[in-house]
């Protein structure tokens, strides 16, 4: 096992030195991206139609993880009695490049990064941002095969256009629909009044995708979302923080109530994990300026540190 940072002269506790996804090396080059998980910033919110703020997301989640850092005693589930991150190298590229107001160039920067980041043949986990940051994370994966995509959201995000705007953050289901590598769609946590008007849901309905509410999802059980979704595929995770209740995750620009607890959303990605391969993950609207307890932040960090870790837990070693 590795000197732990205590054991050389140097404590580096949480809330001390720069704040990097859980305290991980920073890599400015990005052709230089040696590492299982490739963490980027998306701080991009043009596309939120209410409540701004999610383009501190990145920063906020980035400082809330590193309260999981102390880097003393691993990641050790008794549950599970499995050592989650063991070995993992996670390294942190910072964010991509936000040109205000300019949706195609910012998007087009988002876009750039996550192909670094598969090029280096690393896992891609991605910080928003609202949630039309998908859609450029959707966009790279144009050449590495077919992906099933599964968002966890209060909102279908089906939306076509509205006003002339095909690409904001009630569109990237949309967009992600018409993308021929993407071969299926399950969209978990859908409810009440949403984004998306019924002709959406039709459509949605009509291109395969399989739609499910918090309630819905709670009556069939963790076992039976899954085996809705096909095994043995290549998974893209979307993970809205308004798929959360808004009781736990408070900070964010669209609450809705009747939301996910953590271990419904945990334990949906633990089974994924098992039943196919996650090749992508990006986690959206965090916005920490609606929320002074710092808990919606520390719920995003704690959540991608555990799909992390559960990813690689089934993969083996690196």
């Amino acid at each position: 096992m590795a000197a732990h940072s205590y054991e050389n002269g140097r404590l580096d506790l949480p809330f001390v030195g720069i704040s990097t996804f859980a305290k991980s090396p920073y890599v400015s080059d990005w052709d230089a991206i040696d590492a299982d998980v490739a963490v980027l910033g998306a701080p991009y919110d043009f596309g939120t139609q209410w409540r701004s703020g999610a383009r501190f997301g990145p920063r906020g989640v980035r400082e809330a993880s590193t309260l999981f850092a102390f880097g003393h005693a691993g990641a050790y589930d008794h549950e599970d009695d499995v050592p989650y991150l063991e070995g993992v190298r996670i390294v942190d590229m910072g964010d991509a490049d936000i040109v205000h107001t300019d949706t195609i160039r910012s998007h087009a920067n988002i876009e750039f990064g996550v192909r670094k980041i598969l090029a280096a043949g690393a896992l891609p986990v991605v910080i928003g941002g609202d949630h039309s940051v998908n859609i450029p994370c959707i966009d790279a994966f144009s050449d590495q095969g077919d992906i099933h995509l599964i968002q966890f959201d209060a909102h279908l995000d089906f939306v076509d256009e509205r006003h002339g705007v095909r690409l904001g953050h009630g569109s990237p289901m949309r967009r992600a629909s018409e993308k021929p590598w993407v071969t299926g769609m399950t969209q978990l946590g859908i409810r009440n009044v949403s984004s998306t008007a019924k002709e959406g849901y039709d459509y949605a309905r009509s291109v395969g995708s399989d739609i499910l509410s918090v309630r819905q999802v709670r009556r069939l059980g963790v076992e039976g979302v899954l085996e809705r979704i096909p095994a043995k595929k290549r998974y893209y995770l979307t993970i809205d923080i308004d798929g959360f209740d808004p009781s736990i995750a408070p900070g964010t620009g669209t609450p809705s109530h009747g939301g996910f607890d953590y271990y419904d959303v945990l334990e949906i990605i633990a089974g994924l994990a098992e039943r196919g391969s996650i090749v992508g993950v990006d986690l959206v609207e965090v916005a920490p300026d609606y929320d002074q307890t710092g808990s919606t932040a520390i719920l995003a960090a704690q959540l991608l540190l555990n799909t992390i870790g559960r990813i690689f837990a089934k993969r083996g070693t690196p």
